[in-house]
């Protein structure tokens, strides 16, 4: 099973908050509403790489990571997001599952296709049966960057925005590298972070907040 907050529960992002306990309380209450314990929880300490940690048990926070893995029943694994992509993962067969926090770096790095790899490795999935959701997250038609950010991708990913700006759409990248490392259902959320009041976006109110992601398995 698998969640994201909003705005409802305030922001879940501890790394800006200038209080961490409204943050707290509302994870807890994230939790709580998705049906798994605050306590379960282990949260992603994103840093826009492409390492990806096998989860066991509860782990607090692990630092340095952008995607959770685990095959453990029971166990929560946690994210934040303000535009950037989470990726949530299932194997059916295998039942495993992961969670991946994938921006422009690490979409451009591959943090997706590692994360589909890892999952192969420790648990034996086959890419093929491995089942991706991608989204909410910044859209095509509104995440604008520099041409030094849409160089490091394939130019069918961006076209021309306002003066000489490129607008850059990781929900198609993200999608091409998962079909690449041979997953084949894999669905990408309609809601556009920067669009979606109820849902945190950097672009939109450059503030600190975040929503959250929770993936178990029951």
């Amino acid at each position: 099973m698998h969640g994201f907050s909003t705005s409802a529960f305030g922001s879940v992002g501890l790394t800006h908050a200038p209080d961490p306990v409204p943050v707290l309380e509302a994870r807890r209450a994230f939790a709580g509403a998705v049906g798994v314990e605050f306590e379960r929880l282990t949260t992603a300490g994103s840093i826009h790489g492409t390492a990806i940690a096998r989860v066991e048990s509860a782990q607090g926070t692990i630092t340095g990571v952008d995607g959770l893995i685990t095959n453990e029943p029971g166990v929560a694994l946690f994210a934040t997001f303000a535009d950037c992509y989470p990726i949530v993962l299932w194997d059916p067969v295998r039942r495993a599952a992961g969670l991946v926090h994938a921006g422009w770096r690490g979409t451009a790095a591959g943090v997706a296709v590692a994360a589909v790899q890892a999952m192969a490795a420790e648990f034996g999935s086959a890419p093929e049966d491995i089942m991706a959701g991608i989204g909410p997250g910044i859209c095509g038609s509104c995440y604008e960057v520099g041409e030094d950010v849409a160089s490091r991708f394939e130019a069918r990913f961006s076209k021309p925005g306002a003066a000489d700006r490129k607008l850059l759409d990781l929900a198609a990248a993200n999608t091409a590298q998962l079909e690449s490392a041979g997953a084949r259902r894999i669905y990408v959320s309609p809601l556009c972070t920067k669009e979606t009041a109820y849902l945190a976006s950097h672009r939109r109110s450059p503030d600190g907040t975040r929503f959250g992601g929770i993936v178990a398995i029951r």
